[in-house]
């Protein structure tokens, strides 16, 4: 976990400017993107376990605001009928880590299924006339 990590690297101790950051990142919404047909097998079944890549992976992908655009652009470019799935990070509680992904930055990834009740909301992720996906106008 990133806070086990921080704290040996800082002797044991988080620096508060380290704590703050954690603190932010987990206070954030995180998002999922996947296959509508996926989320409605999650729905019946109460939770989700992830798609093929997060299976493979051992842990289901997910994006901050600030990285999802450009997930769903290297990702799932051109795809339809997929959802945007938001999560408060600290709903997730320990199973989430903040790993070093795409660029250096920060991703987070949960390590167990997504308890659907947690979730804030699903929202369609459709395509524009140039096959790129809209997102909520409300996403920060």
């Amino acid at each position: 976990m990133l806070c086990a990590e921080i704290g040996e690297m800082e002797g044991g101790r988080l620096s508060r400017a380290l704590l703050s950051a954690y603190s932010r990142m987990m206070a954030e919404i995180v998002y999922k993107i996947c296959s509508e047909q996926l989320w409605q097998e999650a729905k019946r079944q109460g939770h989700f376990d992830g798609a093929a890549i997060d299976l493979a992976d051992g842990f289901i992908h997910f994006s901050t605001a600030s990285q999802v655009r450009e997930t769903a652009a290297k990702h799932f470019s051109g795809q339809h009928d997929l959802v945007l799935v938001a999560v408060p990070a600290k709903q997730l509680g320990p199973a989430l880590k903040w790993e070093v992904s795409r660029g250096g930055a920060l991703f987070p990834h949960l390590y167990a299924s997504l308890d659907l009740s947690v979730v804030l909301w699903t929202r369609p992720l459709p395509l524009d006339d140039h096959d790129t996906h809209i997102f909520p106008a409300d996403l920060p």
